[in-house]
């Protein structure tokens, strides 16, 4: 079966130089480019899957990593291979977090970079050379926060939460809850800064760390208990 890879990037020239890695791994390969985000979604809607996307993090229309967290909102188990020019190791380690397959350098050798893409394919973890994850201020942890935050949330905006996983829209969720769409938008305006996130594609991404059927019984039993 021929296996099929997605690059993403805006710049043509390394558009050319990843479709030479690929190829030299993969010599029958097929290969589909994309240059922006947008154009990436549409190549993810086709009916035949990818095995591998590439991704640039610096694109256009998009900042930090929301084309990362965009894709991968939209396809969970789309492996996602991040080739950037970016070597800070907070940068390898937040994309890592945003669920990347893999990290690896624009610098690197046409060798290096088809070897990497190989060890993914394989189901490996590929880092750079030298990687250590950032040491921890001695704060609570990502996931200690997140729980945190989350607990903060009403019990209405953990309903309105768990739908906008389900990927329902605000009308859809308006319509479920019997309530007004202007409510709907004011709740997850809420549910955003609570989270301290800056889109609903983010705020999936971030609870996708807890185990959020935990989180809406915990929610449950405490109701329950004011009720008593």
């Amino acid at each position: 079966m021929t296996v099929r890879f997605l690059i993403v990037d805006d710049h043509p020239l390394f558009r050319e130089a990843l479709q030479l890695a690929i190829e030299s791994a993969y010599p029958e390969a097929e290969i589909v480019e994309a240059s922006s985000i947008a154009a990436a979604q549409e190549a993810l809607a086709s009916e035949q899957p990818f095995d591998l996307l590439l991704l640039d993090l610096t694109m256009p229309g998009t900042r930090g990593f929301d084309g990362l967290i965009e894709l991968r909102a939209g396809r969970p188990k789309q492996p996602i291979l991040v080739v950037s020019a970016h070597e800070d190791p907070r940068i390898v380690h937040e994309a890592m977090t945003c669920g990347a397959a893999g990290y690896i350098s624009k610098s690197v050798k046409k060798r290096d970079l088809a070897e990497a893409i190989q060890d993914v394919m394989a189901g490996l973890v590929v880092l750079p050379k030298g990687y250590s994850p950032p040491l921890a201020d001695g704060g609570p942890s990502r996931e200690t926060d997140l729980a945190a935050r989350v607990a903060s949330l009403t019990r209405q905006q953990l309903r309105v939460l768990q739908m906008v996983r389900q990927g329902m829209l605000n009308k859809q969720i308006a319509h479920e809850l019997g309530v007004g769409e202007t409510t709907i938008k004011a709740h997850v305006s809420e549910i955003m800064r609570k989270l301290n996130v800056v889109s609903r594609t983010q705020a999936v991404i971030e609870v996708a760390r807890l185990d959020f059927d935990a989180v809406l019984a915990n929610a449950a039993a405490k109701e329950a208990g004011k009720g008593s």
